[in-house]
Formats: C-alpha cells, sequence, structure tokens
C-alpha cells in the first residue's frame, strides 16, 4: 500500500514508523528540515520537506497513484485543504485527517465533510478520543488501560500485578482449571521491556504489566484475580479545561452521574467559558500547583486526580500534590514519552498518552478485511484487532485445537449471536462470528490476513 503521510510530529512519525514495518511504501512530509532529516534517518521511509497542502508537494510525494494521504499536520486547515487536493486532483482514494477545533466536529455541521463538501473519509478528533479513553478508565478503577470490543461487549483491560495479586506465580492453565465459569484469557504479559503472548504453561509475576480480555459483565469479578479491588471515583478533580478536559467533564456529567466534579482551570476567561458549558461541575480558577487550591477542591477526599493541561510538567506535578494530600489514584496526561516510564515509578498510577490514542484510531481505518475495532499497545508492540470471520478464513469450522495460529497470535474472545464465549479448545468459530485477537508486532499482517478473503498464513 502506498501511502502518503502529511506532518511529521509525534503521531505522524508513528504512523509512518509502523505501516513502514509492515512494507507498505510511505512518503513523510514536512515543512520542517529538521524533523524531515531526523526521520529521514530513523525510518524506512521516503521523506521531503514541503507543505502538505500544495499540490506541487504532493505531486512529488506521488499523489497520482497513492492509495491513501493521513494529513496529521498541527494545521486543521492545512489537513483539510491537503485532503481536499488529494480528492480533486489526484483521485486518492482514501483520506485520513486530524481535526482538533470542536467548531468543525460540531454535530450541527457534520455535512460539511462529505464527497461534495470537503471529501474526507475519516475524521479523527483527538480531544474526543482522548476523553473518551479517560471515561472508560475511570469506569474500571485499578486498570491503566481498558478498551471496549463487540460493541462494549468485550473489554481487553491493562493491569500491573504486585505482590498481593492472588493469582501471581500461578501457571495460566490453572486459572481455566479454578474458575472454569469466569470468561477471561491473558492474552499478552509486558514484562522487562518486551511484550510477550503467553502459554498456557506461563506465569504472571509480581511487576508484570498485563493485559486480558474478559467479557465485560465479569470485569468486576475479574479485577480482584489480578490484585485490584478499588472503587469506581465518587470525587473527581480535574486540571485543565482545555477541549479534553471540558468533553471529559461533559462525558462525565452524563454518563457517571454518581460523580462529585471539581475543576481547576488556570486561565479566567477560559474558566467562565466553560463554567456556561457544564451543568454539575465546580470551576475553580486558579493554578493546580496552588496547595491551598488543591484544599480547596478536596484532593484529601478525592479518589481521583485527573490532570489534563498542555503542560507534562503542570500534570506530573499538580498529580504528586494532589495525591501527596490523600487523593487515591493519579490519571496524568503525558505528551513526552520521555516520561511515561518515569512517573509511574513515582506513584502515578494511569499515564495517559494523546499520541498512542490518535494513532490507535488512525489504524483502526487502515487495515484491510472486515476489521471493526483496533487498539495499539505499548507503541505498536502489539495490537488487538477486532474483524468478522470469513467463510474462506482458516480459524472458521474447526475447533481451535486443531488450528495453528501464527507464531505471536492469540484469541482473546469470540462473539457469537451477541454471547461472548472466551476461546477453549473445543470452540469452533463460524462465518460472521466476531473474533478478537492480540498480535505481537510482527505478526500484525497475519492478523490482517485472518480477516481478508484469500487468506494464507505462510
Amino acid at each position: 500500500m502506498k501511502v502518503i503521510v502529511c506532518g511529521a510530529g509525534q503521531v505522524g512519525s508513528n504512523i509512518a514508523r509502523q505501516l513502514a514495518q509492515e512494507n507498505n511504501d510511505i512518503t513523510l512530509i514536512d515543512q520542517s528540515a529538521e524533523l524531515v532529516r531526523k526521520f529521514g534517518d530513523e525510518l524506512d521511509v521516503r521523506t521531503m520537506v514541503g507543505h502538505a497542502s500544495y499540490p506541487d508537494a504532493l505531486e512529488r510525494a506521488g499523489a497520482y497513484d497513492a492509495d491513501m494521504i493521513i494529513a496529521v499536520t498541527y494545521s486543521d486547515e492545512v489537513n483539510m485543504v491537503a485532503c481536499q487536493i488529494a480528492h480533486s486532483i489526484f483521485d486518492i482514494p482514501k483520506k485520513i485527517a486530524r481535526i482538533r477545533a470542536q467548531q468543525y466536529t460540531n454535530p450541527l455541521w457534520a455535512h460539511l465533510f462529505s464527497r461534495e463538501n470537503l471529501p474526507i473519509d475519516v475524521i479523527i478528533s483527538p480531544e474526543i478520543e482522548v476523553a473518551r479513553a479517560i471515561e472508560r478508565r475511570l469506569k474500571v478503577p485499578g486498570a491503566f488501560d481498558t478498551v471496549p470490543f463487540g460493541d462494549g461487549k468485550v473489554q481487553v483491560i491493562g493491569v500491573r500485578l504486585d505482590e498481593n495479586c492472588p493469582i501471581v506465580n500461578t501457571p495460566l492453565k490453572q486459572l481455566t482449571e479454578l474458575f472454569p465459569d469466569l470468561n477471561v484469557v491473558v492474552v499478552a504479559i509486558y514484562r522487562d521491556g518486551k511484550m510477550i503472548v503467553p502459554a498456557s504453561g506461563d506465569q504472571m509475576f509480581p511487576g508484570d504489566e498485563v493485559y486480558f480480555a474478559a467479557d465485560t459483565d465479569h470485569v468486576a469479578r475479574a479485577m480482584p484475580l489480578f490484585g485490584h479491588e478499588e472503587q469506581e471515583a465518587r470525587s473527581i478533580v480535574l486540571v485543565g479545561g482545555g477541549n479534553i478536559g471540558l468533553n471529559l467533564a461533559q462525558f462525565i456529567e452524563k454518563n457517571m452521574r454518581n460523580v462529585s466534579l471539581k475543576l481547576i482551570e488556570h486561565n479566567r476567561a477560559r474558566a467562565e467559558k466553560i463554567t456556561e458549558e457544564l451543568d454539575r461541575t465546580v470551576v475553580l480558577h486558579g493554578s493546580a500547583l496552588d496547595p491551598e487550591l488543591l484544599q480547596e477542591a478536596n484532593a484529601a477526599r478525592a479518589e481521583t486526580i485527573v490532570a489534563l493541561t498542555n503542560d507534562d510538567q503542570v500534570n506530573i506535578l499538580s498529580s504528586l500534590l494532589a495525591k501527596g494530600q490523600g487523593t487515591k489514584t493519579a490519571v496524568t496526561l503525558i505528551n513526552n514519552p520521555v516520561f511515561g516510564n518515569l512517573v509511574t515509578s513515582l506513584g502515578i498510577e494511569v499515564v495517559v498518552d494523546p499520541r498512542a490514542t490518535t494513532v490507535s484510531e488512525i489504524l483502526r481505518h487502515i487495515r484491510r478485511g472486515r476489521i471493526r475495532g483496533l487498539h495499539s499497545f505499548r507503541d505498536g508492540a502489539a495490537e488487538v484487532v477486532e474483524g468478522d470471520a470469513l467463510e474462506t478464513s482458516l480459524l472458521v469450522g474447526k475447533p481451535l485445537r486443531d488450528i495453528k495460529l501464527p507464531p505471536g497470535t492469540i484469541i482473546g474472545a469470540v462473539i457469537k449471536s451477541n454471547k461472548v464465549e472466551i476461546p477453549r479448545g473445543e470452540t469452533v468459530i463460524q462465518e460472521d462470528d466476531r473474533v478478537i485477537i492480540l498480535g505481537l508486532r510482527d505478526s500484525i499482517h497475519k492478523v490482517e490476513e485472518m480477516f481478508s478473503v484469500g487468506l494464507e498464513f505462510f
């Protein structure tokens, strides 16, 4: 597949990296000669300096025979114009654009992004996607990641294990014997900087980050087994009233009605504006680094602080200050991936990476075959993919014990007629069943093929 990526920021460079690793033909465009030179040395992609919305730049990037354009520059307008030119002049079949400004994504103007007006096939709004991702984490306390599949019937959840976890040092095959009616399967373990797909005889150890697939109705029973019995938050302090903070506050007001929410915003005009757009949230004006303001926000009794400003240092420090006053859990937005592993060692439980959330959403629309959902973990170390089983798939019609899955892949769940089944050896996948599969980085193209016509693993 030939893809033009416009914008060599964190999202664009990571999309280019992941697609290049899968042997796609990638051209990365950016106005910054420094970024172009940097990623030209680091990535196996073609790079060029240019303005992404200029026709001559797209022509030099090979737009006449490109299959897709992904416009993720920092300018919404450049992204939109790039897609328009890609359609009008070069007839590129698929166009994806990142649009940040909420004014463009307001449902009132939904007709704007149509083939007759602005022909963009997929709109990615990072602020909305990140706010939704945080809301999901808040609903599963103790998890550092949680992603829904199968219209919410299945969740893939990430948890950290400690010495108090009752199932550490237990072979995974024994979990099925001990809890035969619990629809849960461990699909990956992140240990010592490496993501692995565990075998039935493997054990989990304290310090592991474990990803498991579970029937949503069984999540509440599963979390204590992994050492997490935290209660859902009833009091939340939210730091930062930007687009992400406002969207999250609106989600919480709508979907978590028992939550008492206080929002701290340092800009007075912005604080006054969001006060008008929220119903039950108490908006406080000031700095979240002011201990007295955190006391006023009742951080001492809050279960969770969610720090979402544009400044990583403010997010980290305000989270630690709130925890020092008694807040139980910190959910902290970090833009710089260098800080990610550091802050968890400081006691911050959940790190939110907006880049990773945006990349996952874009990948979902890139994958071939009948893909319904996708999420990327640990900078693409693994992906969980949900797709429809095709009649031609080698997954269909035989017990799973008789199917040789590609190395580095594991089936996490099967949905049959809206019923969730955790796969066992005797499970038989039928045509049109929804299948949720995790694949390590080197196996992603094999997972993609499972949901494509003319499947051949080897």
